[in-house]
């Protein structure tokens, strides 16, 4: 059995679709952690849920966290469309997606699926959440759902993680520093390698780290060219 974790997808299905079955090609006996961000921005938001409802479908094991972009839909159906901050050219493109023309007109399986997932996964080696932990607290632990999904800055402790490691996405990152957070054995990891923005040189890559072998894939953006501000 192998572990392994995918953050920030942002609705590029080929590309992770691609990491899936040819990269880092997932058997059934083992087990993907995805932290969530799996829609808005890139072309497939829709897809790519259908995507994960397929795999479980076919026995695969999937642990899926919500994301801040995963949290936005929840938040346009529960509190409305006025409090989502995404620019309206990305709003337009998540909805046209799920071809619906208000959020809370999609289909109430995804709403369901969103509002099932988890906001902080604890394993024996390994803490995951989508954005980060609070450490200035004595508990991390206790990280606000807040700042779970949104927290940008973080100075992260081994002692106060309990010797586990954090991985999470959110922020994206070059893939050289990415690589570096491994090789100098960091306490956390950032695996938002930018996919999405795959027309910024620095990004542009959807990345997978085997949680055992604490090794880590790449793969380039491989979807037909898309709308998508530089980061």
């Amino acid at each position: 059995m192998a572990r392994y974790a995918i953050s920030d997808i942002h609705g590029c299905l080929v590309t992770f679709r691609k990491m899936v079955e040819e990269v880092i090609q997932l058997q059934p006996q083992d087990h993907l952690y995805l932290l969530g961000d799996y829609i808005n921005k890139g072309p497939h938001s829709k897809e790519v849920i259908d995507y994960i409802f397929s795999l479980q479908r076919w026995g695969f094991r999937v642990t899926c966290l919500r994301g801040n972009h995963d949290q936005l839909l929840l938040d346009a159906v529960d509190k409305g469309e006025h409090t989502v901050w995404l620019t309206e050219e990305d709003k337009q493109k998540t909805l046209t997606n799920f071809g619906v023309a208000q959020f809370a007109d999609i289909a109430p399986e995804y709403i369901s699926f969103i509002r099932s997932l988890p906001l902080l996964v604890i394993l024996e080696d390994y803490i995951l959440v989508h954005a980060g932990l609070d450490f200035t607290l004595s508990n991390p632990l206790l990280t606000s759902n807040h700042n779970l999904l949104n927290t940008k800055r973080m100075q992260p402790s081994l002692a106060k993680l309990g010797e586990r490691r954090l991985l999470h996405g959110h922020l994206p990152l070059p893939r050289p520093s990415i690589e570096k957070a491994v090789a100098q054995k960091r306490p956390a990891i950032n695996l938002d390698a930018g996919c999405v923005y795959y027309q910024n040189q620095e990004f542009g890559h959807l990345c997978a780290l085997n949680l055992d072998k604490v090794e880590l894939f790449f793969l380039p953006n491989s979807e037909a060219p898309y709308p998508i501000k530089v980061k």
